[in-house]
């Protein structure tokens, strides 16, 4: 059976899905093992994420990987990520990152464990902890998959929770800069024929922090450190008779290579016009104008309708990570 150490690997499951005249049926399912619990266990599988009840298992095992990234690419890019969304107050652990935005969001509130921390593990998670309490805060830390395994099975030993995973997706510059298909895929959407033109600007005005307010709970003054610290970085507005109906935001990190996307929203009676894909490939027609060939985001698996919208524009699943959460005190 599965293991802790398994999370963060590819596996094969083979579970109970009912009886047929006295005989048991079994149904195999292949993918990435994201959390392992009591109750249930979380696969990422091409068809998106798999859950399924331990008392269904029948049999389940690592295999060997499929092609994936390297750890040195998945570092690179985890930096790309923290460089693109900067907390403003930031230490250092050895290589490991801990970051502080009061609160605002997971990832500008956790720590990174890549690299060597400069001590052993429980020291170094022991160091985590007191940080975070010295800002009165709960401790956090982003566990990219299968590289912070080892950190995560000692974060389980000490009673962490795991928050949703979260893929971590890329694609290529070319393909988001290219003109898009006469019939795009139904994920992405339509692409209206007549879409309003998207504006990229140097600082956010006030509707769109409106709108990105509502999508994460308010935006304290750390928030807009987070949004506007990065080195090169782009707000798109979408407007249409002076409303703006999509959003989005654009940064360029990681020695010029990447483009990172987030906080794409489009107003509720706005969606299904395509008007989320026009914002990206714009973002990715400046990204490209500024050197990137590569493009990422991070969605949560449970997205299911952004992770479609992100599959129809061609992105694929780099790696996932969870948040992982210390008990109370």
């Amino acid at each position: 059976m599965l293991r802790q150490q398994d999370v963060g690997h590819r596996i094969v499951v083979r579970r109970i899905v009912g009886i047929r005249e006295g005989r048991t049926l079994f149904s195999d399912a292949l993918g990435e093992l994201v959390e392992l619990g009591e109750t249930h266990i979380t696969l990422s599988t091409d068809a998106g994420p798999l859950r399924v009840p331990v008392a269904e298992v029948h049999r389940a095992k690592r295999v060997p990987p499929a092609r994936r990234p390297t750890a040195a690419a998945v570092v690179a890019l985890e930096l790309a990520a923290d460089e693109a969304w900067p907390a403003p107050v930031r230490g250092r652990l050895g290589d490991w990152r801990l970051r502080w935005a009061d609160g605002w969001t997971g990832r500008a509130n956790s720590a990174l464990p890549v690299g060597d921390p400069d001590r052993p593990l429980p020291a170094a998670l022991d160091a985590v902890q007191r940080w975070y309490a010295e800002r009165g805060g709960p401790a956090l830390v982003n566990t990219p998959l299968p590289l912070a395994a080892p950190v995560g099975a000692e974060l389980d030993t000490r009673g962490w929770t795991s928050r949703p995973p979260v893929l971590v997706q890329t694609v290529p510059l070319r393909t988001l800069t290219v003109p898009p298909p006469a019939t795009p895929p139904p994920t992405a959407g339509p692409l209206p024929a007549d879409a309003p033109p998207v504006t990229l600007v140097d600082a956010p005005a006030d509707d769109w922090l409106v709108i990105a307010a509502g999508r994460k709970g308010g935006l304290p003054d750390a928030a807009r450190q987070v949004l506007t610290g990065a080195p090169r970085v782009r707000f798109a507005e979408l407007r249409e008779g002076g409303r703006l109906l999509a959003v989005g935001r654009g940064t360029v990190t990681g020695a010029g290579r990447w483009l990172g996307v987030s906080l794409l929203e489009t107003v509720p009676e706005a969606r299904r016009r395509g008007l989320a894909a026009t914002v990206v490939r714009a973002l990715a027609g400046w990204g490209a104008a500024e050197g990137a060939t590569h493009a990422f985001l991070q969605v949560e698996q449970s997205n299911t309708g952004a992770v479609a919208l992100y599959r129809g524009l061609g992105f694929t699943t780099h790696h996932t990570y969870l948040t992982r959460v210390a008990p109370a005190a």
